[in-house]
């Protein structure tokens, strides 16, 4: 060929850049001392979540758990616990006797467990069930139904008892509960003859007393003095259970700490 030897063209691309012994170097420093971070950084967060897992709850804490499990109550008591089988109360000719718890309502819908009247006060402060139960006086000759009604704090369960009535009215109030083939069936919402209501807590309790044969509140002149004495003195022992605090007890599973 002319001209001489013959020469290959060069490259149009750059040759790669050469790294030095020293950038490997400063690399590898830069590799470790990230990794040393991230490792003391898992370990301070590791101990952290150990800390928070194992400390004590504070008192805000603690009260906090103690306010939802009080308001949990109306959910997870058994029928039993909230409504005993029997009330005891002191008899108009003096001693105690007992009232016998004869139905628990199946329902707790506030709806369905008071008049017409009382729903939507219950309504207007967030009501979130009420359950009902009946009782039969020792004498069998007085009936009532006790309505526990479940509200989100107590707040709203006093706002609502201030708009229920002050008086021995029975509306608006509880409705009463006589379910058929049981000996307080002919008791209904016409035959009821007085009402009591008390609040503590998240939790009022109202009640209405009637007599045991079903006559109608229209048909009667003059009340008997043993209804209100039944109606205001069967409040407390349903009450005063369920809208007790308790101390937390934060190594049980229904405490939540």
């Amino acid at each position: 060929m002319m001209g001489g030897p013959y020469e290959p063209p060069y490259s149009s691309y750059p040759l790669p850049p050469q790294v030095g012994r020293r950038g490997h170097t400063v690399t590898g420093i830069l590799l470790a001392v990230a990794a040393v971070i991230c490792l003391v950084a898992a370990v301070v967060s590791g101990l952290r979540i150990s800390r928070e897992l194992t400390r004590n709850p504070t008192q805000a804490e603690r009260d906090q758990a103690s306010a939802i499990e009080l308001a949990r109550r109306w959910q997870v008591w058994p029928a039993g616990k909230i409504f005993p089988q029997r009330l005891g109360y002191q008899a108009e000719a003096g001693g105690t006797e007992n009232a016998t718890r004869i139905a628990v309502d199946p329902s707790t819908s506030c709806a369905g467990g008071l008049d017409d009247r009382a729903r939507p006060i219950v309504a207007r402060y967030g009501c979130r069930a009420v359950l009902r139960a009946t009782y039969l006086d020792q004498l069998e000759g007085l009936v009532a139904t006790i309505g526990v009604i479940a509200f989100p704090d107590e707040r709203s369960a006093g706002q609502a008892k201030s708009a229920l009535p002050t008086n021995s009215d029975v509306s608006p109030g509880v409705a009463a509960y006589g379910p058929a083939s049981t000996i307080v069936a002919r008791f209904n919402d016409a035959a009821r003859q007085v009402g009591a209501a008390r609040q503590a807590g998240p939790y009022v309790v109202a009640l209405t007393v009637g007599y045991a044969d079903g006559r109608p509140a229209a048909a009667v002149t003059q009340r008997q003095t043993d209804l209100y004495d039944l109606a205001s003195q069967l409040a407390n022992p349903v009450l005063g259970p369920i809208s007790k605090r308790a101390e937390p007890d934060c190594r049980q599973k229904e405490w939540q700490c």
